[in-house]
């Protein structure tokens, strides 16, 4: 029998013959499975089709014998997943079992089926749980899996969480899916009641860790005594006392689509206060949700302007090393008195801060052959902020810090619950 041909009849426009390709393979199993595996070696992924076609017809055997040629490394990493990827019904219970394999592709793979399956099952419920519990991140193809099924999967999760026969581990595991899948309106009132003590324990003891802006990063900064004014002025909702490590997550997770007054869709997303850090109070979130996205450059002026208002004194900051925008403002009362943009025109605007080293004025500028504005300075913004309060990349031990942070919400009447994934306090 030639495998070659029998894989041209599967893929043929002929019915008959399709079905009638499919039954030999499956008859043949023992020999064809082994013959096709062999023949994957040094296969460019895309050529996998035809080979994943055919095992997939052969079903359950086919998924083992995929997996052992893996185990052996006759088969790469990539060429796995694809070979995995087509399997149907029949094999739910081993995507369910690969899914709760420690192996993070391999658990990728696995729910990546119990996705495509839809697969409602003790096994994939076991295996997301196992997941949740070892996994500090949760892999974005379990949250994805914990989603799709919180209807069906929550009162079971409930019901494992207040199981005492189960592990810590297995309830703990219980608790992250729950919250992976529905947020914290998942949970009863006796878990959101355990979260909230236990946030108020982690703050007293939290060492504050930021992002550093390496590569990309945005923030603004007002002065501790007098923060108040940004829930205000930037329409946060909500605000509810968190430990920095879950703000700074929050703030950087997943925005939520929730359905407007007017009938239509809006766009929610969480924005992280700070605690009071050396004096200074950071303002973290979605960019575009805060300051706009038709004119985000009159949305940053405005923005920091009228929080300037409020808290006599506004920062902003924005670097994107990829793009090129390097930027910082400083507002006082109503009116931004300095501000930087690189690639702008002109660059440099305002008086120069007192800090300031002028370009006309640095050691390497040559009169001759550079050309600078006399207000011109030498500080983007990742200096600048050292100067204007602190570099979020600095915040640790030493940083003095006074108060808690707050996470809120972009938009009223939508609450913490509706954004999902878990948040490390």
């Amino acid at each position: 029998m030639r495998i070659e041909s029998l894989l041209e009849d599967l893929a043929c426009d002929d019915t008959a013959r399709a079905e009638a390709a499919a039954g030999r393979l499956a008859a043949q199993a023992g020999h064809v499975v082994p013959e096709l595996l062999r023949g994957v070696a040094g296969v460019r992924n895309a050529d996998l089709r035809p080979a994943a076609r055919a095992l997939r017809h052969i079903g359950p055997p086919a998924f083992d014998a995929v997996l052992a040629a893996w185990r052996r490394g006759e088969v790469t990493d990539s060429q796995v997943g694809v070979l995995l990827a087509g399997f149907d019904e029949r094999s739910a219970d081993q995507y369910a079992a690969l899914a709760a394999d420690p192996h993070r592709g391999r658990s990728g793979d696995g729910f990546q089926g119990l996705l495509r399956l839809r697969t409602d099952s003790d096994a994939g419920l076991r295996a997301l749980v196992d997941t949740c519990a070892r996994s500090r991140l949760v892999p974005y193809k379990a949250s994805d899996y914990a989603r799709l099924m919180h209807a069906s999967f929550r009162p079971r999760l409930r019901s494992l969480r207040r199981d005492p026969a189960a592990s810590p581990g297995t309830r703990r595991g219980a608790l992250a899916a729950l919250v992976t899948g529905g947020g914290a309106d998942a949970l009863d009132d006796r878990d959101r009641a355990l979260i909230q003590r236990l946030i108020r324990v982690k703050i007293l003891t939290e060492t504050p860790r930021l992002p550093s802006s390496t590569l990309f990063g945005w923030w603004m900064a007002v002065p501790g005594a007098s923060y108040e004014g940004v829930f205000e002025v930037l329409g946060l909702h909500d605000r509810q006392p968190v430990t920095v490590s879950a703000g700074v997550e929050a703030a950087e997770g997943r925005r939520v689509l929730v359905p407007g007054p007017d009938g239509g869709g809006r766009t929610a997303g969480r924005v992280f206060v700070t605690p009071e850090l050396d004096g200074w109070r950071l303002v973290l979130g979605p960019f575009d949700l805060l300051v706009g996205d038709d004119d985000p450059w009159g949305g940053m002026i405005g923005t920091v302007e009228r929080l300037s208002v409020r808290c006599g004194q506004a920062q902003l900051f924005f670097l994107d090393d990829a793009g090129g925008s390097d930027l910082w403002f400083v507002a006082e009362n109503g009116r931004v008195i300095r501000r930087y943009a690189a690639e702008s025109d002109p660059e440099w605007e305002g008086d120069p801060l007192p800090w300031e080293t002028l370009a006309v004025d640095d050691p390497e500028y040559d009169p001759e052959y550079d050309d600078a504005e006399p207000n011109a300075g030498t500080t983007g913004a990742r200096s600048a902020c050292r100067y204007l309060s602190l570099d979020p990349g600095e915040v640790g031990p030493d940083t003095r810090v006074r108060g808690h942070g707050w996470l809120a919400v972009t938009e009223p009447d939508v609450g913490h619950g509706a954004f999902p994934g878990t948040l490390h306090i």
